[in-house]
């Protein structure tokens, strides 16, 4: 029942030598994808980040990509006009591609067009126009390669999880591959401020590569119950919580982020204090909070950002599940996140055997672990790796 020992998902970065900004821009995004936020679902330090620049000994071109190293490969070719004018290094990326073609989608190349050049080769591959940003601070310029990257990753991950559940299916492939995110803005109406960063929120979701949106009333279709198909859409959402001064007081905002709790769906808390809030909502924790000015809402992308963070983090989660869900004991409930009481929901306390609830590392810690103990003496909380060890462990 052990994990496979080949990572989920290894990112490749390739630049050509001579691309002064290579190195900067390949060192921005390893140390993304390194950083905490991935580790407790990747493990390690976080998501496999290799780098392809220079050539080894007397070879013309870096050396070659083996797709079988993770189960999922992305490769990210900054594409610049050193690369493009170099035979060697664009014979690379042809073989690359074909290579990652015939391997089905869990592989794939995503070349970032640093300039017009990979557009003027007439390269069939769809491009990242890194150059269509040419107006945008260099630090948001990054934020927004990052953000596109993260969707195109839980694209992968999400081809990779629908193959194990329809291997005899390939033929729908490509369309599960293709399908959406959908966004639920979760805000009140009830100051000025929600509903105007809600629409920001959804503009700047709009003009992004292909994620959409879901937004209230505006797209419930007419004679459909109001409740219902809010419920149902956030179920099948990631959800972004706009906190303003009164959210908590607002019945169905507090439902919302309820709803998302127990359906376990990627979730971010956009804090847009102003004032104070009129009553804490102790639900609202565990999950990753920015925090944005409610005037100048300056900081839509990186909330978009980490929200794209999260969905890719839920899809690596789901993955891990997937692998191992059969051997799982009756009574297991796999979490995305941290428990905390509302993970209780839904178990069943009175039964014989004991609940397990099994979360992504680390182990929860002592103070929490404590209050669970106190209020569910018979449910057992288990991080994956100690799930993992015990089962082991008596096989």
């Amino acid at each position: 029942m052990s994990l496979p020992t080949r990572p989920f998902l290894i990112v490749y970065i390739v630049w050509h030598p001579d691309f002064e900004d290579g190195r900067v821009m390949a060192k921005a995004l390893y140390d993304h994808y390194r950083r905490d936020v991935f580790e407790n679902v990747a493990g390690g330090t976080g998501l496999s980040v290799i780098y392809r620049s220079e050539p080894i000994g007397a070879a013309a071109a870096p050396m070659p990509i083996d797709l079988e190293e993770g189960e999922t490969a992305a490769v990210v070719v900054l594409y610049d006009a050193h690369f493009g004018a170099d035979n060697a290094y664009r014979s690379w990326l042809e073989e690359t591609a074909r290579r990652a073609d015939a391997h089905g989608l869990g592989s794939r190349v995503f070349p970032v067009a640093i300039d017009g050049t990979f557009t003027q080769q007439g390269i069939v591959e769809q491009a990242i126009r890194w150059d269509h940003w040419d107006k945008m601070e260099p630090k948001a310029r990054t934020g927004r390669l990052i953000s596109v990257l993260s969707y195109q990753f839980a694209r992968m991950l999400r081809a990779y999880l629908e193959r194990l559940r329809y291997p005899a299916e390939p033929d729908d492939e490509l369309q599960r591959y293709l399908k959406r995110v959908q966004v639920f803005l979760s805000h009140s109406k009830w100051d000025n401020d929600g509903a105007k960063i809600a629409l920001k929120i959804r503009e700047a979701l709009s003009k992004s590569d292909d994620l959409s949106s879901f937004f209230d009333v505006y797209n419930i279709p007419p004679g459909l119950p109001f409740d219902r198909v809010i419920l149902s859409q956030i179920r099948a959402s990631a959800v972004i919580a706009i906190h303003t001064d009164s959210f908590s007081s607002r019945t169905w905002c507090r439902r919302e982020v309820l709803e998302a709790k127990r359906a376990g769906v990627p979730l971010v808390v956009a804090n847009c204090i102003a004032d104070g809030d009129e009553r804490g909502f102790p639900y609202m924790g565990n999950v990753p909070v920015v925090r944005m000015d409610p005037v100048r809402a300056d900081r839509i992308d990186d909330v978009i950002g980490r929200l794209l963070d999260e969905v890719l983090k839920d899809f690596l989660w789901r993955c891990k599940v997937a692998l191992v869900a059969d051997a799982a004991e009756a009574g297991v409930r796999f979490l995305p996140r941290l428990p905390e009481l509302i993970s209780l929901v839904g178990l069943d306390r009175e039964a014989a055997d004991v609940a397990t609830l099994v979360y992504p590392d680390p182990p929860l810690g002592t103070e929490e672990q404590r209050l669970f103990e106190e209020v569910a003496p018979t449910v057992r909380l288990r991080s994956m790796t100690e799930w993992i060890a015990e089962r082991e462990a008596t096989r």
